[in-house]
């Protein structure tokens, strides 16, 4: 049975999250870890780290996972904006650490005003200085791939492959893989001839043992739109048979798998209305 679960709120504490987990049948959760739209980040206290790693432990939820700021920009040409996605990072990089998270998913970051090559360089350029600063924690660094809308980079395989070849320490790196963002720049994904293709075109070009994690969300839009908008599991463009190949892909079976799919109005979030339908198909998709 493939790892299963979904992106859980913090607010009231990050041991809520590991809770709503639990409540909504999780195998295992994923969190910020901080408040993701703003810089500043209320100071972790051991009361948060012990009471988050003690709900994992008493509730089986395993594989926790953490995201990080949509604000920072890691391939930014802005000089300030780009140090203070460094620092920003960094910070997220500690408290993942300690918290006891093992990754932390970023989305590469966007090169707006310069060139494909100049937004690698500048992310490189971030994953050192981070590295440096970070030297001896043991949480890594996810980088996701992204569906390429705007000057987002990471949405073709080739590109995360430069930036995990270019920085001096490329073992604190491996990727998540969101399946909407594949399938929205371009990547095929609904037939088997088109999931074996895609995936031959990932290992080929990153390896597939540097796959710590999947984001499972099916997309609004079009096969190559570029545009990332999330759809329940087998109501979007992608539909279910790339999802059913993926659940029962034993290269993966190891590998957790989050969803991010809508969560609907504050009454159905709360209830897990569509986390539970989401779980439900996915694991209706795993063959006997």
């Amino acid at each position: 049975m493939p790892i299963l679960g979904a992106h859980q709120s913090i607010a009231g504490g990050y041991y809520k999250a590991v809770e709503t987990a639990d409540r909504f049948k999780c195998d295992c959760v994923q969190v910020f870890t901080k408040n993701n739209n703003q810089w500043y980040a209320k100071e972790l206290t051991d009361d948060d780290v012990q009471l988050f790693q003690g709900k994992l432990a008493e509730l089986g939820v395993t594989h926790p996972l953490a995201h990080d700021s949509y604000l920072i920009n890691l391939a930014s040409p802005d000089p300030a904006l780009w140090k203070k996605s460094v620092d920003s990072f960094v910070m997220e990089m500690l408290r993942a650490d300690r918290l006891g998270i093992p990754y932390l998913v970023t989305h590469p970051g966007a090169h707006t005003t310069s060139t494909e090559a100049e937004g690698i360089a500048a992310i490189v350029r971030a994953l050192d200085e981070v590295h440096r600063q970070t030297r001896g924690i043991k949480t890594k660094c996810l980088l996701e791939n992204t569906a390429g809308q705007g000057s987002c980079l990471g949405c073709r395989f080739e590109q995360l492959a430069a930036m995990i070849d270019g920085v001096k320490d490329p073992d604190r790196l491996g990727v998540c893989i969101d399946t909407c963002h594949t399938f929205a720049a371009g990547y095929p994904l609904g037939t088997e001839k088109e999931y074996k293709a895609t995936m031959k075109a990932l290992d080929k070009a990153v390896g597939l043992a540097l796959v710590k994690a999947f984001h499972v969300n099916d997309s609004l839009k079009p096969l190559g739109s570029r545009v990332d908008r999330h759809a329940h599991i087998g109501k979007g463009m992608i539909g279910k048979e790339a999802f059913r190949l993926l659940v029962n892909d034993r290269r993966f079976k190891k590998v957790p798998m989050y969803l991010e799919t809508p969560k609907g109005d504050a009454k159905e979030q709360a209830e897990g209305k569509f986390d539970k339908m989401n779980l439900r198909t996915l694991r209706g998709l795993v063959a006997d």
